[in-house]
């Protein structure tokens, strides 16, 4: 799990307790202690979500679980005041704090450096790995005009589609994927995973395998159509009457193969818009340019016996 913090911690994600905690302006020490222990328990049986902390509110309480020595993710603030570290004793227990002062949301309506972050875990007597962080206010300063709108972060950020993780208890470590998604086993190949969900728990390398197997199954396509378009186009410069197509192009229409499940959705749709595309060009070809009967039409008044009807007319005038 260390490369995966390693590799989140670049992008500025962490793994937050799913719930909302309701804010507060202030709390006390009594109170993050309280809080942390209700976290650990309830941690044992909630998997934590991948997600940003980027421009909270005033009052905001989070609990994340970060791994020793790992930085605190970027939270969109910018401080102009280092982190300062103290502890206090409670008995057998011991909190730990980090403070961090005048800090303020570029490019917004903050008109002086007043936020403060402190972050809260328990070093003996608790999970160190559960941080209890609480975003409020306090005594303001100036903010530099070249530091104004200088953002923190790069934006847009990232979509997160990571699974959620359980942090401790007996399933720490297990990974608890979305409705419909599963992870990969090994040796099962991506078609054991629906294809409009691939790269979703997948990491880069996984993605990048799974992208060429998609590009040879669909060259493998592409290179069987063209040669049935050969052999189609052959018959019907063999075929005197400009017949039917060959029958085997029916093949195409069974959707059952392997060589179809490995494949994305958007790749069949793509290939069945060219097959499709490729049956019209074929049917206005031959409309186009096909063998066409040079026989005359017969006249519409070939029913009808000219020489009955002069005797009629003759008749007719003469009485």
């Amino acid at each position: 799990m260390s490369l995966q913090f390693t590799q989140a911690a670049q992008e500025g994600l962490c793994l937050r307790f799913p719930d909302n905690i309701p804010p507060q302006r202030e709390i006390t020490y009594e109170n993050a202690m309280n809080m942390l222990l209700r976290g650990m328990a309830m941690a044992q049986n909630v998997p934590f979500s991948w997600g940003y902390v980027d421009k909270p509110m005033d009052g905001t309480i989070l609990l994340l679980f970060l791994p020793p020595n790992s930085p605190y993710p970027i939270d969109g603030i910018r401080y102009q005041d280092s982190e300062v570290k103290y502890t206090i004793p409670a008995g057998a227990r011991e909190l730990e704090i980090y403070e961090t002062k005048f800090g303020f949301i570029p490019s917004s309506a903050d008109a002086n450096a007043s936020r403060v972050r402190r972050r809260y875990r328990l070093t003996k007597g608790g999970h160190p790995q559960l941080m209890l962080v609480h975003y409020t206010r306090g005594p303001p300063t100036h903010i530099p005009p070249n530091l104004m709108n200088q953002p923190v972060r790069a934006y847009p950020l990232r979509p997160v589609n990571e699974p959620a993780v359980f942090v401790t208890g007996e399933k720490s470590g297990q990974k608890v994927y979305p409705p419909g998604v599963g992870p990969m086993h090994g040796g099962s190949g991506p078609s054991n995973m629906p294809p409009a969900t691939i790269g979703i728990g997948m990491n880069f390398n996984q993605q990048q395998a799974m992208l060429a197997q998609q590009n040879s199954n669909m060259e493998a396509l592409e290179r069987r159509r063209e040669r049935e378009r050969q052999q189609e186009r052959a018959s019907q410069r063999n075929d005197p009457t400009g017949g039917r197509p060959p029958p085997q192009r029916v093949v195409e229409e069974d959707d059952s193969g392997d060589e179809v499940d490995q494949i994305s959705t958007r790749t069949l749709a793509l290939a069945r818009y060219k097959r499709n595309h490729d049956w019209m060009n074929d049917v206005f070809f031959q409309a186009a340019f096909g063998k066409r009967s040079t026989q005359p039409k017969p006249s519409p008044y070939s029913v009808f016996s000219k020489s009955e009807l002069e005797e009629k007319a003759v008749s007719d005038h003469a009485s």
